[in-house]
Order: structure tokens, then sequence, then C-alpha cells
């Protein structure tokens, strides 16, 4: 059977009738403003189950939404790549603001918002304690976090990745220099803070869903920047995680790894489950090479006692069988005014 063209006319005029109904306008509009469940779809818009799941397979057949599953949860969401992700943006364009309907679904989703952030600041407080234990071990998060920024430089990117992304702090961090970003984390308490960070920031270009670091999947795209923040000493394979993080690059891709270099505190391991007790340059480049990839740049900051290290890596693999990143506009976000730390830096070397 020949496969329709995504670019044809005929997948276009089935968008255009799947969007020519008013409770599917109506879901479009709410999963562009943030990723729901059937059961919170429901809830807003004040429809049957039935009716809302039938409406939702209308528009994932189409194209326009997807689907990410989060244990016994599915979420939804306004794809952005593609025929459809363009006419979509368009048709949600021309409708109104001040659309009596489309108001009083906005002020509903408000209320899911708020139960939402309530149960994520719930889980946070919970959590603090442990994360800030592990913060006043280095120096400052806000230098860390400049530190980061400055190693990318002013560079733009089609679609970022971070994988353990955890509070999706470095999907707010980057979000003015992404068209589009997405985070992967295995754990829902953690997608569930997230998620919360990222309607409170207003940054919809940005997403999350479930996600294993081991494997990520093909999403028929590549990302030009991949992230793996404070999530190494997590996995038992590290050099399995660059590997994977390797291959879902673009040619020319760059990958960011900020980690602990090597330290002797055992209370990482058998207090926070740390697997590893930081990493050598020479380890991390190691991996980075086998996968395809040079080091360009490593740099430290050290604190008291761990020193945090960045290692940014590019992609140098014949991949121009790849799919291309898609051209998709950088949205105007301000960027993040964060102090500037005190950093030591080499090209391709050791700081």
């Amino acid at each position: 059977m020949k496969t329709r063209d995504p670019q044809g006319l005929d997948h276009i005029l089935m968008v255009l009738r799947a969007v020519a109904e008013p409770s599917r306008l109506r879901l479009l509009a709410l999963c562009g403003a943030a990723d729901l469940t059937v059961s919170e779809m429901v809830d807003i818009i004040g429809q049957s189950q039935p009716g809302v799941s039938r409406h939702l397979k209308v528009l994932c057949d189409a194209g326009l939404l997807e689907r990410h599953r989060e244990g016994a949860w599915i979420f939804h969401r306004l794809v952005v790549h593609g025929a459809g992700a363009l006419l979509v943006r368009q048709a949600l364009a021309l409708t109104a603001a001040d659309d009596p309907v489309l108001a009083g679904d906005a002020q509903r989703l408000a209320a899911v918002r708020r139960v939402r952030a309530e149960a994520a600041e719930a889980y946070f407080r919970t959590n603090a304690g442990r994360w800030a234990e592990v913060r006043s071990l280095h120096i400052d998060e806000a230098d860390v976090e400049m530190a980061i920024l400055t190693l990318l430089g002013d560079r733009r990117y089609q679609a970022l990745l971070d994988i353990g992304t955890g509070t999706g702090r470095i999907l707010e961090l980057l979000a003015p220099m992404a068209a589009v970003a997405e985070g992967v984390d295995s754990s829902r308490e953690m997608l569930a803070l997230a998620r919360s960070r990222i309607e409170a920031a207003g940054i919809g270009h940005c997403s999350v869903r479930l996600g294993d670091m081991y494997r990520l999947g093909d999403a028929g795209r590549r990302f030009d920047l991949v992230t793996i923040h404070q999530v190494l000493h997590f996995a038992l394979d590290p050099a399995a995680v660059i590997a994977e993080a390797a291959r879902v690059l673009a040619p020319g891709g760059r990958l960011a790894v900020v980690d602990f270099a090597p330290h002797g505190l055992e209370s990482l391991r058998e207090e926070h489950n740390h697997r590893r007790l930081g990493f050598a340059d020479g380890e991390v480049s190691g991996w980075c090479r086998a996968a395809g990839l040079t080091i360009g740049t490593i740099r430290h900051l050290p604190g008291r006692p761990l020193t945090v290290t960045l290692w940014l890596a590019e992609s140098v693999a014949d991949v121009a069988s790849r799919p291309a990143v898609p051209e998709l506009p950088a949205p105007e976000l301000p960027a993040p005014e964060l102090p500037a730390p005190e950093l030591t830096a080499t090209a391709g070397g050791v700081a």
C-alpha cells in the first residue's frame, strides 16, 4: 500500500476536516496550552469520556495531536512538526481570545493547573531537603546554570532534548535558545513537577514525557542539542546513556553533560542512590569518542567538596541519512539573568 505523503492534498484535507468541528477545536486549543489527560479534558469541556475520546482519536489520526503514556495516564499535546502542526497553529491563531466558550475552557483549565501545581509543590516540599543537601556540597546552582549558558553560547537550536529532566529546570533555562524542547524522565512524580514548572513559566514550546534514558525511541526527528544534567551518576551504564544520546543527535548536533568530577563522598551513594562517585574527563571523553562524538570543551567549577564538570561534545559521524532538524521559528523569550561564575576552561582538554 502506498504511504500517504504527509504534505499531500489528501492529508491537508483530512486535517481541515478534523479541525472543522467545535468540540475538536476546543480540544486543540486546550492541548495547545497544556498537556492534558482525557479525564481532565472531560472535566473542562463537560462532555462524556467516550465522546472526548472519539474526538481525540480523530485529531491524533489527522496528525494534530500526539499521545504520551505515563503509567496508567495518557497525556495529549499538539504536534510540533509537519503540515498538521502548521495548519493547527494557524487555525488557533484565528480564534478570538474573548470567545465565551474558549474563555470558559481557559478558566477551567486554570483550575486544573492549580490542582497540579499544589500536588507538585507537596512533592517538592517532601523532597526539597534531600536535594538541598546535595546542592550544598558544590558551588551555587546559579553559577552552574550560568556556566551552562556560557558553554552553549548564543547559538539557536531547533530541537532540544533534556534527558532525565527532573524538575524541568534545564528546559526552563534553555527555552530561549530552542524552537522546540522536550524533556524525558522515568519518574511520573518528577514529570508532574516539570510540567507544573513549564506551565508556570509559560513556555509552551517545551514539553515533557515519560522516557527511558537507555531507549529514547525513534521520534522521526533528531535533536541538535541534547543535555544530561546531574543524571549520569545515577546510571548503571553511563556509556550506554552517552551512546543513546549520540544516536538521536542531528549532524553537527551538540551533547552537553553536567555532572561531578571524581570524589569520595560515599554518603551520596548510600543516602542519595548515586551509583557513580563522579567521572574523570578521560572517562567521559572516551565514551563520547566511542559514540562518534568529539569533546570540544571541558570546564570545571570547583566547590567544597564537590567539583561540577561540564563536558561539551559534538557529533562528527557521517549521519547524512538522518532526518534533517525541522526549521521552526525560535520563540522570543527573555534570557535568564544569572551571575557569572569563575570558570576554568580548555578546548579539547582538561581544565
